[in-house]
């Protein structure tokens, strides 16, 4: 053939349905187009018309950015709350006391410095993956389509569009073949529009079949849905249970801090008639351990990390708390082609039916496979297969729809007969009772793709083109499998994560195929088209099974929507425009990174290698993010939880605070600040679990509440033991100590199950702590020396004491609310 998918000009065809171009259109049927819908070939703009336009300015210079621009990211780890409070304590402590009482305010310049450092390493990742996974339209310049990245599109550019390609901007339809496009997240409306020449389209919207030209009549922040189409693809601090929890938690400690600081202050400087530099000191040695200020350092510097890791597994996460959703995740649903298979498939066999001449059919299929402008998979293995013919020309062509399942085209063959050919789901265009479908499903329980080739008796757009078909032929294609899906589904199927394939194709093949990887229930197949409508008996359908065939775009869409309405977290992947109405309703949309535009616009996660196996690094990420925060936030509200405590004991007791800043510095980097970065960034492969907020602070509380007990015991226990000049330095001492080893314990809780390298950062601490009371001049720095024998055994022995509380709480919460 001379020419790809081109309509014949010639004429109305004689008896030809009218067609009224304001007429509700059917997406699965849709009408015949006018003759008219591809004039001839637009040439676009020249070399130097482009160039005008961009020196007036009219370019699509919208910023698309995958990350924080390096301004966000500053101002977002300097100012924030507890750094201004913490700030001016820092000031105040510089100008009434030693050096040695101001390290926590060094102590958080150095938080903040690691925490903008790993997320601008953070940001130079994704912005690196961003341009690998970036939309490049076609612009057809000088009558040459080429490339382009979506901001060097002009006004006036005649941008090309095919199947599953994003419309990057707003424009007028110049050709038209066949074109179908989804506008579902600009309007919500599901079913696709087919749209002629002279109609609009929109920027947000995607071409689900067919193809064409657009002229770009609005570009830049003057496009219609522009700002959709950016925040689609924008790596974004968006809600997540980890941050909202986090954010709850130190909405309470703020509250909870000002009237316990208001009480400390007029309590160490008018009630109390001490130095007042020394007053000053202890009543900002009281307020600074009740900010938790490393907890969200950590947590942002734990996100960096885990996008940076997967980063090198060329997995883009253009939502941060993706890693954390998908560790949450309980059923992921797989889309087969793609995702279990590999996208190229194979001709095996070719079947004639009722006598049908093979060398015959050969010429049809190759007349339908050029018939196709932009070929999906299948076609591409016929085109393969299959040499064009010459002699046939295409008068008429219906590209595939994921709705009807099959395509289509009408020729003029070379002897001046006309033909018209379907292509597609035998399933779908052969009655029920038809004896080949027994033949098919023989094949199909083999893990095969059969296509079926049928010469239609009526209209290539008539809605009843499929009745009266004859079948002619069988295709048969081979899948290849992905050589790591086996491997993964193993994996999820260990985590409990439920898999369950929800595909187009037929259900026995899509079992079969799933059989051969070893999903569990993969014998047990449904098509969909029996499945309930209403959302219950529906959820309970896909709670039993785990494999579906002959699944439209919307019943993805339903399915999701009903698993989510049984309480599961849902993750969705897949890599065609049949996919992006649940991917954009799942919890969690993973794309993969050879998918269509929209199915990457939509999705938190693009595997850029397509490899289904990066999944359980991201799972792990996320299990690692989650397990280990709830972690060290324990660790933080404990010191929180103290430090309240003691400030609400010493104001009801009217005696002096018993700390200065420099010892709270010292246990907190030991118990909480060393330790905890190491713990934030270990392996952690806990399934992650809900109520942040709540499982933190049933352990916090009660370690927070022993420790100030005990603490404060040993302080009051310590003021009647000693008395004279150096007195209250002794106190201190003691207080310390019990208050260090309580502390380790909780460390020592929170690490388990113990490995080689936390029993080693557990003893680290406590070997510094060791070596600051027995070396002479570190003594002094922190202003620590025990006194004498009995009260440091008594401090000691009352630690032990709040160890074996802490033992028996820490159980008794587990037992109840569950580990």
């Amino acid at each position: 053939m001379t020419q790809r998918a081109r309509i014949d000009t010639d004429g109305p065809e004689p008896g030809g349905p009218a067609i009224d171009a304001g007429a509700e259109l059917d997406p699965v049927h849709p009408r015949k187009p006018p003759k008219s819908a591809l004039a001839p070939r637009a040439e676009g703009l020249t070399t130097a018309e482009v160039a005008e336009r961009v020196a007036r300015g009219e370019v699509n210079d919208i910023p698309v950015r995958s990350s924080r621009s390096t301004v966000d990211i500053v101002r977002a780890n300097v100012f924030t709350r507890f750094n201004a409070i913490i700030g001016v304590l820092w000031v105040i402590m510089l100008c009434v006391a030693p050096f040695q009482d101001s390290l926590f305010g060094y102590v958080i310049i150095a938080n903040t410095g690691i925490g903008i450092i790993q997320e601008l390493r953070a940001k130079k990742t994704l912005d690196s993956l961003a341009l690998i996974g970036e939309a490049r339209p076609k612009v057809r310049r000088d009558g040459t389509a080429a490339e382009v990245s979506t901001s060097e599109i002009v006004l006036g550019d005649l941008v090309e569009l095919g199947p599953g390609d994003k419309v990057v901007v707003d424009g007028e339809l110049a050709e038209a073949d066949n074109l179908e496009i989804d506008e579902s997240l600009l309007t919500g409306e599901a079913d696709p529009v087919i749209k002629h020449p002279g109609d609009p389209v929109m920027s947000g919207s995607f071409v689900v079949a067919g193809g064409g030209a657009f002229t770009a009549t609005k570009v830049g922040r003057e496009a219609y849905a522009a700002q959709l189409a950016e925040e689609a693809s924008r790596f974004t601090l968006v809600h997540s249970e980890l941050r909202s929890g986090i954010s709850t938690i130190l909405k309470y400690v703020t509250w909870m801090m000002i009237p316990t600081a208001i009480g400390l202050v007029i309590s160490q400087l008018v009630v109390k008639d001490n130095n007042f530099k020394d007053s000053v000191a202890r009543t900002v040695g009281g307020i600074v351990p009740m900010i938790p200020e490393g907890l969200v350092l950590l947590t942002s510097v734990a996100f960096a990390i885990g996008v940076i890791r997967l980063g090198r597994k060329q997995c883009l996460v253009q939502e941060l708390p993706a890693i954390e959703g998908l560790a949450r995740v309980d059923v992921v649903c797989l889309d087969k082609t793609g995702t279990l298979t590999e996208g190229g498939m194979d001709v095996t066999e070719l079947r004639p039916l009722g006598g049908a001449d093979e060398p015959y059919v050969r010429k049809v299929l190759g007349a339908l496979g050029e018939s196709d402008p932009r070929p999906n998979a299948s076609l591409k293995a016929i085109i393969d297969t299959y040499p064009d013919s010459e002699d046939w020309r295409c008068t008429e062509s219906l590209p595939f729809s994921s709705a009807r399942k099959y395509s289509g085209a009408s020729f003029s063959e070379g002897n001046g007969e006309s033909s018209t050919w379907l292509l597609g789901a035998p399933d779908v265009l052969l009655p029920q009772e038809d004896a080949a479908l027994a033949e098919i499903e023989q094949l199909n329980e083999q893990g095969l793709r059969v296509l079926l080739l049928a010469r239609a008796a009526g209209e290539l757009y008539a809605p009843s083109v499929t009745a009266g078909a004859r079948p002619t032929a069988l295709v048969v294609l081979e899948q290849r499998l992905r050589p790591d899906a086996a491997d993964t589904l193993r994996y999820f199927d260990e985590q409990k994560v439920h898999a369950k394939v929800i595909s187009g194709d037929n259900a026995v093949s899509v079992g079969a195929v799933a059989g051969k990887l070893g999903l569990p229930g993969a014998q047990n197949t449904v098509d969909a088209r029996r499945l309930p409508a209403e959302q219950a008996p529906m959820a309970e359908s896909l709670d039993a099974h785990s494999v579906f065939g002959r699944v439209t775009p919307q019943q993805k869409r339903d399915m999701v929507g009903a698993l989510q309405s049984r309480g599961h977290t849902v993750a969705m992947t897949g890599d065609g425009v049949n996919d992006v109405l649940a991917l954009k309703d799942a919890d969690i949309g993973v794309s993969m990174g050879s998918g269509s535009e929209a199915t990457k616009a939509v999705a938190q996660i693009v595997l850029l290698n397509n490899s289904f196996a990066t999944l359980p690094s991201v799972v792990a990420e996320g299990r690692r993010v989650i397990g280990n925060i709830t972690r060290v936030a324990t660790l933080f509200l404990t010191k929180t939880v103290y430090s309240v405590l003691l400030a609400i004991l010493v104001v009801c007791s009217q005696v002096e605070y018993p700390f200065l800043p420099r010892h709270l510095t010292l246990l907190s980097t030991l118990t909480i600040g060393v330790p905890a970065f190491f713990l934030a960034l270990a392996p952690n492969k806990e399934r992650a679990k809900p109520e942040f907020v709540r499982r933190v602070m049933r352990y916090a509380i009660p370690a927070g509440v022993i420790a100030a007990a005990t603490t404060f015991a040993t302080y009051l226990l310590a003021r009647s033991y000693y008395s004279g000049p150096g007195s209250l330095d002794a106190e201190t001492s003691a207080a310390t100590l019990t208050l260090f080893l309580v502390s380790m314990w909780v460390l020592a809780i929170i690490a388990r199950p113990y490995t080689w390298w936390r029993v080693c950062l557990v003893a680290a601490m406590a070997a510094c702590f060791l070596i600051v009371l027995i070396v002479p001049w570190l003594q002094d720095f922190f202003a620590l020396k025990l006194v004498g024998a009995v009260l440091p055994w008594i401090a000691v022995g009352i630690a032990a004491a709040g160890a074996v509380l802490l033992e028996v709480s820490w159980r008794v919460v587990a037992r109840r609310y569950g580990a």
